[in-house]
């Protein structure tokens, strides 16, 4: 049987892909004509199937290390705008929590009150609270 028509009938037959179909033993595989015939090829290794190829990550692992070193970051590469990037929520938590640590540095007399504020978001920066902290 003609080689083609051989492997068209091996991947019907083992339910796979004709690419994926190897003959290695070309003088074995010609005498084959059955369905039958093809599954002892197989099961004596004269016909092999080739296993599934994934795709490849090779190029997602280097493009993922360039953005863990800073690269590809820049206006061009940018879809949202700056606050659809960052939320609010986030932005404020760290704002909090740098203002906060500041507060627990310094431990001024009207602690409490202070702390309130930064809560309320009365304080736009640290340089705010610290300039609010010297006046009081």
């Amino acid at each position: 049987m003609d080689l083609n028509k051989l492997k068209a009938l091996a991947a019907k037959t083992l339910k796979v892909g004709q690419s994926r179909i190897k003959i290695i033993d070309a003088e074995k595989a010609g005498e084959a004509i059955t369905r039958e015939d093809v599954r002892s090829l197989y099961k004596e290794g004269a016909i092999k199937v080739a296993p599934l190829r994934g795709a490849s990550r090779g190029r997602a692992r280097v493009l993922e290390a360039k953005k863990k070193a800073g690269r590809k970051v820049g206006a061009g590469k940018r879809k949202g705008t700056k606050k659809a990037r960052e939320g609010k929520k986030k932005k404020w938590m760290v704002q909090v929590r740098a203002q906060r640590r500041r507060l627990k540095a310094k431990k001024p007399s009207n602690y409490r009150k202070l702390y309130k504020m930064i809560k309320g978001g009365y304080f736009k920066s640290l340089k705010h609270l610290e300039s609010f902290i010297r006046k009081e």
